[in-house]
């Protein structure tokens, strides 16, 4: 089936997605003002992750563990057998995922990171090299915890924020032939994510996985797919490779299975569960990687996970086959994105899955990239609407091993619409609030570390500002709104 069959059409003048299901359970919202949400952002250290929820009006740090459950994912939930070892849980989640995955092997695991920390564990020694489209950040920790080193292969328009290039997600396959001549041996396996995370969650096309995918086969490595993002990247398939519009959602994923000598993701993002799977075809695979899963998640038939969060998993991975489901995330944030380019804000394009992302080092270009462009928009974007969103740029790199700032490629804050969470009037209030932000945009400046861990800093570490910019935002605000929210 096409997509225009899916396409609506308004009378009126204006156009937007329409949301093909209906809310049946609701969480009360709180707008805080602005000098309690000025008040939130200093107390939790300039740092996003450190809010606590009840001062964020729209939680958009993340898609992770955030997406809306299904009425029929609710249900199944009810029904699981809570049994340490041989729950039916797990053969049911055993039967759809491989049905749908076209994989005989699964191991359950809790998250994503769980996922990445066994694979690594199974395949990555020290001196390795792994290639990939473009690392994530546990993914990178993990293997260099390991001695492994990340080697990204992406393509030549991958950082070019402003483009109408369609699949920046794209691996360089000639860049990765010619590192697997040089590196002969010491290739573990190759990883493709979808929907690449820190660069706007832009997608790969089909054609260029397949073009990895035998690659792979002809060097008898294993190639590796990170399929947390991967409902968008579907989606985006769907409607930007022509060869691939009359097919199903169901065939694409079987076809981008096949190239793929072991599947993992996130169920907090795919599926909208609280887990995380890894599938394999390869029984020399799965044994390798079989007896971390006891060491460090759970026995085989949970991972650490609750037998309840499998079953919803199950239902999940099964109405990601819809794709009237896949298309809200990707038509809502490009909405957003067709919002704010109409308003000449710099954001990423064209627009990709998890989030609307905006280019931080273009919207404040008068901020030192030294002082954290993308954390001070973060924080910036709080303070004007109690938006919650993630920087993606310097803060979330390691330092050097010099201690120097390894500063990154691009500085950009992910707002990201969790799946069928949002309704189009708080994301055209999320627009309206960027657009203020924008248009006081000199009144930002930077941040400088109080507290700073040596892994994964931004999710714990502490900053302040480099001057008294957050106040003097807030008065403005409060000089522009009056007594409004």
């Amino acid at each position: 089936m096409g997509t225009m069959s899916n396409t609506i059409t308004f009378f009126g003048k204006e156009s937007f997605p329409l949301e093909m299901h209906k809310v049946r359970i609701v969480q009360k919202l709180r707008l805080a003002p602005v000098e309690e949400r000025l008040s939130a952002i200093r107390a939790a250290g300039f740092n996003t992750f450190l809010l606590k929820n009840d001062v964020v009006f729209m939680d958009m740090l993340t898609d992770s563990g955030v997406n809306a459950m299904s009425d029929r994912q609710l249900a199944a939930m009810m029904m699981a057998d809570d049994s340490y070892a041989g729950s039916m849980s797990f053969e049911r989640l055993r039967e759809t995922a491989s049905a749908i995955f076209g994989k005989e092997f699964i191991l359950p695991v809790h998250q994503g990171r769980a996922a990445e920390n066994v694979i690594s564990s199974a395949f990555v020694k020290p001196g390795n090299v792994l290639p990939m489209n473009y690392h994530f950040t546990t993914t990178k920790a993990h293997i260099g915890l390991r001695g492994g080193k990340v080697v990204e292969l992406y393509g030549r328009k991958a950082m070019e924020l402003t483009s109408a290039e369609p699949f920046k997600g794209n691996m360089d396959v000639a860049a990765l032939k010619k590192l697997l001549d040089a590196e002969r041996d010491n290739v573990p396996f190759v990883r493709m994510e979808a929907g690449t995370n820190l660069i706007g969650g832009q997608p790969w096309s089909l054609e260029n996985l397949k073009e990895v995918g035998a690659l792979c086969r002809e060097r008898k490595i294993p190639l590796v797919l990170d399929a947390s993002l991967l409902a968008d990247n579907l989606y985006f398939v769907k409607t930007r490779e022509k060869t691939q519009a009359e097919r199903s959602i169901r065939d694409i994923t079987r076809s981008i299975a096949d190239e793929a000598d072991i599947v993992y993701f996130s169920a907090r993002k795919l599926g909208c569960a609280r887990g995380g799977l890894i599938l394999t075809g390869d029984s020399a695979l799965y044994e390798s990687m079989l007896q971390f899963v006891p060491l460090y998640e759970g026995f085989l038939t949970y991972g650490g996970m609750s037998v309840r969060e499998i079953e919803a998993m199950s239902v999940g991975l099964e109405e990601t086959m819809d794709f009237d489901m896949i298309r809200h995330g990707p038509e809502f944030i490009a909405f957003m994105v067709d919002e704010l380019v109409a308003r000449k804000i710099p954001v990423v394009t064209p627009a990709g899955g998890l989030g609307c992302h905006l280019n931080a080092r273009e919207f404040l270009e008068h901020v030192p990239q030294t002082e954290f462009i993308a954390g001070s928009l973060a924080a910036a974007a709080f303070i004007a609407g109690g938006l919650r969103g993630m920087e993606r740029g310097t803060m979330s790199e390691e330092r050097n091993a010099d201690g120097s700032e390894h500063l990154s490629e691009v500085e950009l804050l992910r707002l990201a619409l969790p799946r069928r969470v949002f309704t189009m009037s708080q994301v055209k209030y999320a627009v309206d609030r960027v657009h203020w932000l924008f248009e006081n945009r000199k009144l930002v400046g930077g941040l400088k570390w109080v507290s700073e861990p040596k892994i994964l800093r931004f999710f714990s570490g502490r900053l302040d500002s480099t001057s008294d910019w957050p106040e003097k935002l807030a008065r403005k605000f409060r000089a522009d709104f009056g007594d409004s929210l």
